[in-house]
């Protein structure tokens, strides 16, 4: 059975990240197949990577995990001002790479030197996210066995110019959406380099695919958090990376706008931001699986108001559970879902925000219907586990 080495920046239960819970859902499924081992670091929280678990090996849902301590915490101050000169010198044809990807972090040292040392153990290594220094300082070293899975977008970062060797010394690239395979192929024309868009799978608990359990437990989660009438939901990381600051200011404008429209907003995840005092937005904080699943097949809709993504989970699966989408239509994969699947709406200012959302609340009962089967096809036909599989094991071999 192959060995498989799979590197990403975070691992756990309690993350709280699109890439980071991406890792594991590939590592549960993988694991079925390979032999399958996690590379990654003791932090827990990616501003500071305060090391939070303990150094070494432990199992999580029977994949084991290899944690190596950061060295180093981050401070976003100094990481803002070396940012700041990384993209001014490099212009001017002086690069700091060393200095800049260490600030990145998270600066784990120990986990490159075991890669290094004991690259021979395992047959492939998957990183996961080009952005942190596990990736862009591991890959180089095992670079004849090395499959990307770049989780890339359009930011400042990826045009650093040490970054090209990451995505074109590879053996293989799995790309998550044919957006972000265009996006990266344009800026690095590492065509040649083999690849594959292989998604994800959507797996939603059983409980929540019959109708009656769904109400239950739909009932259950409203009767804990006080939850009374329609609400839009937004699952993730609340910061302003992921554009929440713009979210609320849009969302107060629109109840300021219609005040006779009793609409809420749920947020559930880790808050990065002070949550606005507004009596229509409720801030649950971290919650169960179970209770994030039922929260959003509960909702009314799925806002997604982040710029920067390379599939969005989140999304794919409120639109499994039929909770249609409002997306950011700046960001090409969430419009290319939007406009794909037929089962969300995207804006691109507020002004158009604000129409989508007085246009959805005047549709009828039958054309949400619509809306939600439409979600729910995208999904079925797109993002199945056995497609997936397929994909993946035909680049792993």
């Amino acid at each position: 059975m192959k060995r498989i080495a799979i590197v990403n920046q975070r691992y756990g239960l309690e993350v709280n990240g699109g890439s980071e819970y991406y890792t594991r859902l590939i590592a549960e499924h993988l694991n079925r197949h390979y032999d399958v081992e996690i590379l990654t670091t003791a932090a827990l929280d990616y501003n500071t990577w305060k090391n939070h678990y303990p150094k070494g090996i432990q199992n999580i849902n029977g994949v084991k995990v290899r944690r190596f301590l950061v060295k180093r915490q981050r401070k976003m101050l100094r990481f803002r001002v070396v940012s700041k000169l990384t993209g001014i010198l490099s212009k001017l044809g002086i690069y700091l790479d060393d200095w800049w990807i260490r600030e990145q972090g998270p600066y784990t040292p120990d986990l490159i030197r075991y890669i290094k040392k004991y690259k021979s153990r395992y047959d492939i290594f998957i990183f996961v996210t080009y952005l942190y220094y596990t990736t862009a300082k591991g890959l180089p070293e095992v670079q004849e066995k090395a499959v990307l899975i770049p989780t890339a977008h359009d930011e400042p970062y990826i045009y650093f110019p040490f970054y090209r060797k990451v995505f074109c010394r590879p053996k293989g690239i799995l790309f998550l959406t044919e957006e972000e395979k265009a996006f990266v192929q344009d800026c690095f024309h590492n065509e040649t380099v083999a690849n594959d868009v292989i998604g994800v799978g959507i797996d939603i608990p059983d409980e929540l695919k019959e109708t009656e359990r769904k109400k239950k437990a739909v009932n259950s989660f409203r009767d804990k958090y006080h939850i009374d009438g329609e609400y839009l939901i937004y699952a993730g990381r609340v910061d302003v990376g992921k554009k929440c600051d713009e979210m609320f200011a849009f969302f107060q404008k629109y109840k300021k706008l219609y005040k006779s429209d009793t609409i809420q907003l749920v947020i559930i995840g880790k808050s990065m931001l002070e949550i606005p005092d507004h009596p229509d937005i409720h801030y649950l904080g971290f919650v169960s699986e179970e209770e994030k699943y039922a929260a959003i097949a509960g909702a009314k809709y799925l806002w997604l108001p982040s710029l920067y993504e390379s599939l969005s989970i989140a999304l794919l699966e409120g639109m499994a559970l039929g909770t249609p989408g409002i997306v950011n239509g700046n960001c090409a994969v969430l419009r290319g879902h939007a406009q794909k699947s037929g089962g969300a709406a995207f804006y691109q200012n507020e002004n158009e925000f604000l129409q989508c959302m007085k246009r959805l609340g005047a549709i009828t009962e039958t054309a949400y219907e619509k809306l939600q089967r439409k979600a729910e096809q995208y999904v079925e036909e797109n993002y199945c586990w056995d497609v997936v599989e397929e994909k993946l094991k035909k680049i792993l071999g």
